[in-house]
C-alpha cells in the first residue's frame, strides 16, 4: 500500500512539474497581477484535478475505451482550447510593443471569482489531464485497490497539486521575477503562445 502512494505521488508530481496550460495560467497571474489572484487559480486548478481524479478513480479509462466518440470529442475540444489560449498569448505579446514598458499585464481575470473559475476551466479543458487520468494514473489503481486507498490517493492528489502550484504562485509573485516578467512579458507570452497552439494543433490532429 505504501508502495502504491509513492508511485502515484511520484508520477503526478513530474507530471504537476512538467509545463502546461495550469503551470503558465498561475505563473503569469502571480506575475501580472498578484499572489492573491494566482492562489485563486490554484484553488480552482485544485477543483479540477479533483474532478479529474474522482472520474480516474470511477473508471476514466474504461468509459473512454467504450466511447472512443467521446474521446475524440474531448481531445478536439481541448486542442481548439489551446489553439485560443495560444492566439490570445500571441496576441497579447504583438500588443506589448503598444504599451508603456512599465505597465505590461496580462489579461487573465479581473477578480479573484474570475480567476478561479478561469483556472478551474483551465484544468477541465486541458487535454493532458485528459490522457493523464484516463490512461496513466488509471494504470496504477485496478480493481484490487479497496476504497479507503482510492479515497486516500484522491486525498494525496489534491494536496500534492494545491502544494505544488502554491509554490508556483509564491514563487513567480517575488518581486525580482515580476521585474523580470516586465522585461520579457513579449517574448515569454510569445513562447508559450506558439507552444499552446503547436500542441493544439497537435491533439487536433492525432486525436
Amino acid at each position: 500500500m505504501l508502495m502504491l502512494f509513492l508511485t502515484v505521488a511520484l508520477v503526478h508530481i513530474v507530471a504537476l512539474m512538467s509545463p502546461g496550460p495550469d503551470f503558465f495560467f498561475v505563473s503569469q497571474t502571480a506575475v501580472s497581477r498578484s499572489r492573491k489572484e494566482a492562489m485563486m487559480g490554484v484553488f480552482g486548478i485544485t477543483c479540477g484535478v479533483m474532478v479529474w481524479a474522482g472520474v480516474a478513480l470511477l473508471g476514466l479509462n474504461l468509459i473512454l475505451e467504450k466511447m472512443a466518440w467521446l474521446h475524440s470529442i474531448i481531445m478536439v475540444g481541448g486542442g481548439l482550447y489551446l489553439c485560443w489560449m495560444g492566439y490570445q498569448m500571441l496576441r497579447g505579446a504583438l500588443k506589448k510593443d503598444q504599451k508603456p514598458a512599465d505597465a505590461p499585464k496580462v489579461e487573465l481575470a479581473t477578480s479573484s471569482g474570475r480567476s478561479f473559475l478561469k483556472g478551474l476551466l483551465t484544468n477541465l479543458a486541458n487535454p493532458k489531464a485528459i490522457i493523464y487520468f484516463g490512461s496513466v494514473f488509471s494504470l496504477f489503481v485496478g480493481d484490487s485497490v479497496g476504497a479507503s486507498a482510492r479515497w486516500g490517493i484522491f486525498v494525496l492528489i489534491a494536496l500534492e497539486t494545491l502544494a505544488w502550484f502554491t509554490v508556483v504562485a509564491s514563487l513567480f509573485a517575488l518581486p525580482a521575477m515580476r521585474r523580470g516578467y516586465q522585461r520579457l512579458a513579449k517574448w515569454i507570452d510569445g513562447f508559450a503562445g506558439a507552444l499552446f497552439a503547436g500542441f493544439g494543433i497537435h491533439l487536433i490532429i492525432s486525436r
